[in-house]
């Protein structure tokens, strides 16, 4: 038991046998003292940072370029992944590696550089550990099959500078309902309501009922729906017709990519019933 206190952070951790095994960095304490909790980065995980520092006088850490969440029960049962597992593709940068590599939204990486995803906060630890430049394999599922996309990988600390986004083109708005959700194109006007960013195209949710499972889902007007199981939809009649054929095919729930009025993306699983 090694107690940690103030000033102790960024110092090394040694065992019994004078070996450093990791890199101070917190601890838990209601006072400021330590009370025997402590926390450190492991050295496997320093070691490559500390070569790099001395190599090039700064960290390379690589990059894919693309935007993640988990992947629950309901969002493997509307992708046909049969358990949960992987990092499901959010969005991809589109001027990062997975774009031009073909990496799209809706993708679940299961695998990288032969290293298995078992759930997403694997995946940014493996790609920053990863040498910048390297060619690797990547193993998505897409539509329920799986695919294999070789990416060459870019430095993270220059993929944080690229610019994003361009402006949309003003549509006539056109209310629709479905699933508890009042839709439409989105207009000047209401792009100016909802403090819309400049960039963020599909359909645009203007009301939730408070009883429906969107709203469970902490979907919310000013919220644009920008797929249906991974199918881009511009209109609400678009979005109307994609639901009516999911239903038609037997789907009991279906995969939506939901932006908020900054452009982050998420995916939400929403029963069609």
């Amino acid at each position: 038991d090694a107690a940690i206190n103030k000033g102790n952070s960024g110092g090394p951790l040694f065992n019994m046998e004078g070996e450093v095994i990791g890199i101070n960095t917190a601890i838990l304490s209601p006072s400021g003292g330590s009370i025997g909790i402590g926390f450190a980065i492991p050295s496997s995980l320093a070691q490559p940072i500390v070569e790099q520092l001395l190599a090039f006088g700064e960290t390379r850490r690589g990059w894919l370029g693309v935007r993640i969440q988990s992947v629950d029960d309901t969002i493997a049962e509307s992708l046909g992944l049969g358990t949960a597992r992987g990092a499901l593709v959010a969005g991809v940068d589109d001027k990062g590696p997975s774009k031009a590599a073909g990496i799209e939204p809706g993708d679940v990486i299961v695998t990288f550089d032969g290293k298995p995803i078992k759930e997403s906060r694997d995946l940014p630890r493996i790609v920053g550990q990863t040498a910048v430049g390297k060619a690797v394999d990547v193993v998505v599922m897409r539509k329920g099959k799986e695919k294999t996309i070789r990416v060459t990988l870019g430095r993270l600390e220059e993929g944080e500078k690229l610019a994003k986004g361009e402006a949309p083109k003003s549509t006539e708005p056109v209310v629709k309902k479905t699933l508890g959700l009042e839709v439409s194109s989105i207009t000047d006007e209401l792009r100016k309501r909802f403090q819309i960013k400049e960039g963020v195209k599909g359909v645009l949710i203007v009301k939730v009922d408070p009883s429906a499972a969107a709203a469970e889902k902490r979907v919310t007007a000013g919220d644009v729906i920008v797929e249906v199981q991974q199918d881009t939809v511009s209109a609400p009649d678009d979005l109307l017709k994609r639901v009516e054929a999911l239903k038609k095919e037997g789907k009991k729930s279906a995969l939506f990519l939901i932006a908020n009025n900054q452009g982050d993306v998420r995916f939400v699983a929403l029963p069609l019933e």
